[in-house]
């Protein structure tokens, strides 16, 4: 018993480690960090980012008071990310067993707040209920799901079915293809990547969250979907398109608290600080 609680203290400090390397590795973001202390962390494995590109005047009728649609070269972009929360704690706190680990399934588009560019989230399904209710009294639109993901030889197999409304699915299978890179600035990879705010409303109220994580490293993808019923919010047939496919390994991620945005609530640019 003395040796596992030792064991879990070293892993505990080390991840600790981690973090503060996170948080000196800020040369790829466009703005600061922000002020204060990082409440969360999450480890993030094995995800698939399905860009497609869609009518900037089909996506500005779905966003929130507030928001201004961002666009690369006049298009609008939607993407849906199936992946693995393979470790998930708060601050200074060890990671729980059963709880930290979960399945999420996100679709999110591209806004601007006050001229910073972020992402909004039309929906985020996980596999685990306590994860939904935390979500949920953060402001964010989750949804519980039944889920699966398993590894298929070099592919990886994935499958959510929403609770309450099965209607709400995913299936399908994907795999990296290629040597990993990093996304030149002002590309589109880069545009749809390197993404630090997102965004979220309820109740009359728009809310800003700050997250942060070293640069992407990513390989380009194959996708064999046989279900894709995430966006019931769009028109039908609006993402027939061949997707662009994305692949990353793992990230880590360090989240601030959601807080209500202020009509003066400006950030600029380090060279203009």
């Amino acid at each position: 018993m003395l040796f596992i609680i030792k064991l879990r203290i070293q892993k505990f400090c080390g991840s600790e480690n981690v973090y503060k390397k996170i948080l000196k590795s800020i040369e790829h973001r466009e703005y600061p960090l922000p002020k204060g202390p990082w409440i969360m962390m999450q480890k993030w494995d094995h995800l698939l980012f399905m860009h497609w590109p869609v009518s900037p005047e089909i996506m500005e009728a779905r966003l929130p008071p507030g928001l201004k649609l961002d666009t690369y070269d006049g298009d609008a972009w939607i993407t849906i990310i199936p992946f693995k929360v393979s470790a998930m704690r708060l601050r200074k706190m060890p990671q729980l067993p059963y709880l930290g680990s979960f399945l999420e399934l996100n679709v999110r588009t591209y806004v601007k707040h006050n001229g910073i560019s972020g992402i909004y989230f039309f929906s985020l399904d996980a596999s685990k209920l306590h994860v939904v209710i935390g979500a949920r009294m953060a402001t964010l639109p989750y949804f519980y799901a039944r889920m699966e993901m398993k590894k298929e030889d070099s592919s990886f197999y994935f499958s959510s079915t929403r609770k309450g409304n099965e209607s709400v699915a995913f299936k399908g299978s994907y795999q990296p293809i290629g040597a990993p890179f990093y996304p030149e600035k002002d590309s589109l990879n880069h545009w749809l990547m390197e993404r630090y705010f997102l965004y979220t409303y309820r109740s009359g109220s728009l809310f800003r969250g700050d997250i942060h994580h070293r640069r992407w490293e990513i390989q380009e993808a194959k996708a064999k979907l046989e279900t894709q019923a995430m966006t019931p919010f769009l028109p039908e047939n609006v993402l027939d398109t061949k997707p662009i496919l994305h692949y990353a390994r793992s990230k880590r991620a360090l989240f601030w608290m959601i807080k209500k945005v202020k009509d003066d609530d400006k950030r600029l640019p380090p060279e203009n600080l």
